[in-house]
């Protein structure tokens, strides 16, 4: 029964956490701003609490007490969670007063944050070549990058369907390239960086217009914190 309790309580709070993730039309998951009107700091501090309690009551050696052991793991959790949560309302914050582009989304999802980038700021049609205004705002994103250290960054770039699978699965890999590229020279170290190419295997939107396959053109900057 002691085991019992913690288990529930923790899974209750996961269940919590996941409500605030919805699944948009085309199978994309959204993040809906935290749970229950709770920002990313409470929210990071909820998550790690559900799991901190989950792991004290299961990896138990001494099967002792596991009701004491869930309440210092779910303790342990929140304090991590809490401070990431922390840390990445802090970078969005920086990097939406840095950016001068009302085009580049900036997105909290809770545990990382995600930057949308729209091909008409960074290339010209069928090209991987970054343009001016384009590098300009990377090396924005490549010195808050650089302020917050502890973190990796995957470049990922989409297309939209116009086109054979085979040529917009090697586009999106060589943009994603283009823009990892150069932040690497705005300063961000390699050995956080990587790279995929999704073709137009995940659209926002419908290929059926053309307000659509714009927004299907893309290129996203998501950033995980490692501690």
């Amino acid at each position: 029964m002691k085991t019992r309790i913690p288990l529930l309580l923790a899974s209750a709070g996961l269940i919590a956490i996941s409500a605030c993730t919805t699944t948009d039309p085309y199978g994309n998951s959204t993040d809906a701003g935290g749970v229950g009107g709770l920002n990313r700091t409470q929210t990071g501090a909820l998550a790690g609490a559900a799991i901190g309690g989950i792991l004290g009551a299961t990896r138990d050696s001494d099967k002792n007490d596991q009701g004491r052991d869930a309440a210092r793991g779910a303790l342990i959790g929140a304090a991590l969670g809490g401070g990431i949560g922390a840390i990445l309302d802090r970078q969005q914050k920086s990097l939406q007063q840095s950016l001068n582009n009302p085009n580049i989304q900036v997105v909290n999802h809770g545990s990382y944050l995600s930057v949308t980038m729209p091909e008409s700021t960074l290339f010209a049609t069928d090209s991987a070549a970054v343009g001016a205004q384009g590098q300009n705002d990377l090396y924005t994103i490549a010195r808050n990058l650089q302020q917050y250290p502890d973190s990796t960054i995957q470049v990922v770039g989409h297309t939209d369907s116009t086109g054979s699978a085979a040529y917009n699965q090697d586009l999106s890999e060589r943009r994603a390239r283009s823009v990892a590229g150069i932040l690497s020279a705005g300063g961000v170290a390699q050995n956080r960086l990587s790279t995929a190419g999704r073709g137009a295997s995940q659209p926002v939107a419908s290929n059926e217009t053309v307000a659509g396959r714009a927004q299907n053109r893309r290129v996203q900057i998501l950033i995980t914190p490692t501690r």
